[in-house]
């Protein structure tokens, strides 16, 4: 079945070193904690968290990154793995996330799609847009 949703995500926690080999080479760890701005209720029942944390390597902005989610409902949780790219001109961060784990009633949830996080309209804050596939 195809789903998509819409997260406001906000940053919990960032620490950033600087990699010292080209200006303004970083790497980053970021812990974002998320609720929904629009989702369709599932299987699974109301939303109750969603929590991811994510590892970035920037050059002036724009590079790849890497991380983990976790998004729990009233019956189940589901764990997901994502993969993607920011541009530093455009702001946005597009990629690939397909599910690893279920709990609950979701415990034999599969499931695989695209994402797109584009800031907000405070710092520290995003909107998170997720379409996909999903099968229980």
């Amino acid at each position: 079945m195809k789903r998509k949703a819409t997260y406001k995500v906000t940053v919990t926690r960032r620490e950033m070193l600087y990699v010292g080999d080209v200006p303004d080479h970083t790497l980053m760890l970021t812990e974002l904690e998320g609720e929904p701005v629009e989702y369709q209720i599932g299987v699974a029942g109301e939303f109750v968290s969603r929590r991811s944390v994510g590892f970035h390597d920037r050059i002036k902005g724009s590079g790849p990154m890497q991380g983990y989610a976790i998004t729990t409902f009233q019956e189940g949780q589901v764990y997901s793995r994502f993969d993607g790219q920011r541009d530093a001109q455009t702001k946005l961060t597009t990629g690939t996330w397909k599910t690893y784990k279920g709990v609950g009633k979701l415990k034999n949830v599969k499931g695989q799609g695209n994402f797109v996080v584009k800031p907000a309209d405070q710092p520290g804050t995003f909107l998170l847009e997720i379409t996909g596939d999903y099968e229980l």
